[in-house]
């Protein structure tokens, strides 16, 4: 059973809601999919609002699921999400592992679609674009060989949406706006509003962020406007703040110092609760220019100061996550070759080649690492000495 402590009356009726509806949740599989369905899409809210929370209701979800193949894979895409909704790629790849791996033992071919078109999303997130073309070419077929093309709107919405991000980081803005525009098209046409309004919020955030590369104010203030209007309708605090963030930054631009900066305060507050990173180094790097801009310096220094420690703080996740994976592959090798005798130590070679080879480049990262963090240590100790 659910054991969810939630602070305001809404968190404690959305918990109860999840928690009655898992307390008969393989009667209602035999009844009514429909109302899973319903459970899981309210779960799916939580994603860009609470990560953590949604990952409970993961957990959840695949603990109450028995036997039931489909809903697990579901509640390991939900934890996947979530994962990849607080930037720890590392654990997401992980929980979408444990539903490809249930796949073949699906018969819904709706939910194959779902999870090799999050597979394309989570390879472009690690950045390894050519597998993440590959499944999103399989998505696609799939999702066009679908009888009932409504079914399928949101998937290829994403499948095009995720390709324009591809070619966003290639700097090819143009074709980057017209995967974006079909994707936009895609789920436009969805009949769940607040299913498809946080996917709007992305796609249209990052069309923003094209229109400025391409020296196009106006409609890069116009995208941002809209990715704001879509978030605010889920109260996708996160999304919110970054649409904030990029309208700060056309205004940064224009040289409406004020105007940035309000806006950069806000999506600090509304966004406290997230802790991305990543939302909050860009935060603090337009607060800190715009009161530098405006030449007020206690502001300018406060500001830079959290960028530069946020600036450490992504650089010491970075360092731990490679010694994770270092700590978790040398295991996974080692079980592997206890398996086989025949080949153990021909395999203990191997892995100790290995292990030495993956040493030095730690080593090497971690004296890159700890001078980029010393001398921004030390900036934000001049910083502060100055103050």
């Amino acid at each position: 059973m659910f054991k969810l402590k939630f602070k305001n009356s809404r968190s404690f009726c959305f918990s109860l809601f999840i928690t009655l509806g898992f307390s008969s949740i393989q009667f209602l599989y035999a009844q009514s999919s429909k109302k899973i369905d319903s459970i899981i899409k309210a779960s799916a809210q939580e994603i860009y609002r609470n990560p953590k929370r949604a990952i409970v209701i993961g957990e959840n979800i695949v603990e109450n699921a028995g036997n039931n193949i489909d809903l697990k894979i579901r509640g390991y895409k939900l934890i996947s999400d979530a994962y990849s909704s607080s930037r720890d790629y590392q654990k997401s790849l992980e929980y979408l592992i444990k539903a490809n791996e249930l796949l073949p033992k699906s018969n819904d071919e709706l939910l194959k679609v779902m999870v090799i078109t999050k597979a394309g999303v989570q390879y472009h997130q690690l950045k390894i674009y050519d597998k993440a073309i590959q499944y999103l070419d399989l998505a696609e077929q799939l999702c066009l060989q679908y009888q009932d093309r409504d079914s399928v709107r949101t998937s290829l919405g994403i499948n095009y949406i995720v390709r324009g991000f591809i070619y966003k980081e290639k700097l090819n803005c143009d074709i980057a706006i017209a995967f974006f525009d079909r994707g936009i098209n895609e789920i436009s046409h969805s009949k769940n509003i607040n299913e498809s309004a946080s996917k709007l919020s992305i796609a249209k955030y990052n069309k923003g962020n094209c229109y400025i590369l391409m020296n196009d104010n106006n409609l890069a203030i116009k995208s941002f406007l809209e990715s704001i209007i879509h978030a605010k309708q889920v109260n996708a605090v996160s999304l919110r703040a970054f649409a904030n963030k990029g309208l700060a930054q056309v205004y940064t631009i224009e040289g409406k110092y004020s105007q940035a900066i309000e806006l950069l305060l806000e999506a600090e507050k509304i966004s406290s609760s997230v802790n991305d990173l990543v939302l909050n180094q860009e935060i603090y790097k337009g607060l800190s220019e715009n009161f530098l801009a405006i030449k007020e310096w206690d502001n300018y220094q406060k500001y830079h100061s959290k960028y530069l420690e946020t600036q450490t703080n992504l650089k010491d996740n970075e360092r731990k996550s490679i010694s994770d994976l270092l700590i978790e592959k040398q295991i996974e090798v080692t079980k592997k070759l206890k398996s086989s005798d025949s080949n153990y130590m021909f395999g203990i070679v191997i892995l100790t080649i290995m292990s030495t080879f993956a040493i030095v480049l730690v080593l090497i990262y971690s004296r890159k690492s700890k001078r980029t963090i010393n001398k921004l240590q030390a900036e934000i100790k001049n910083l502060q000495n100055d103050k």
